[in-house]
């Protein structure tokens, strides 16, 4: 068994994740979005392993590096701020005097 495919394949599973990683920290959880940003990579790195006929045992490594693109590629997405929030979905008032307070120190 040679490594060299499993690395490419590794990796290109990794670089694969963070966009769509990136895509899933923006959406609701257990939506539709979160699914297919989730799932449709997997799908992707399905097919490139076997096209590129790496073994199965390839796969443990093949799904850490498919769920630490995904982490990574959350982590990378700003939070949003609650008050952000609020504003796109009409609201006039903020929930909290805390979220008012944290919107001063993030203003200055």
């Amino acid at each position: 068994m040679e490594l060299q495919p499993i690395i490419i394949l590794c990796l290109g599973a990794f670089l694969l994740n963070l966009p769509f990683g990136y895509y899933r920290a923006g959406t609701r959880k257990l939506s539709w979005q979160w699914f297919v940003a989730i799932h449709f990579p997997v799908l992707l790195v399905i097919v490139a392993r076997l096209v590129s006929g790496v073994s199965w045992r390839a796969i443990p490594f093949v799904f850490a590096c498919d769920i630490a693109g995904q982490l990574l590629g959350g982590m990378l997405r700003p939070p949003v701020r609650v008050a952000e929030v609020k504003i796109k979905a009409g609201a006039t008032e903020l929930p909290l005097k805390v979220t008012e307070e944290r919107l001063e120190e993030d203003e200055r």
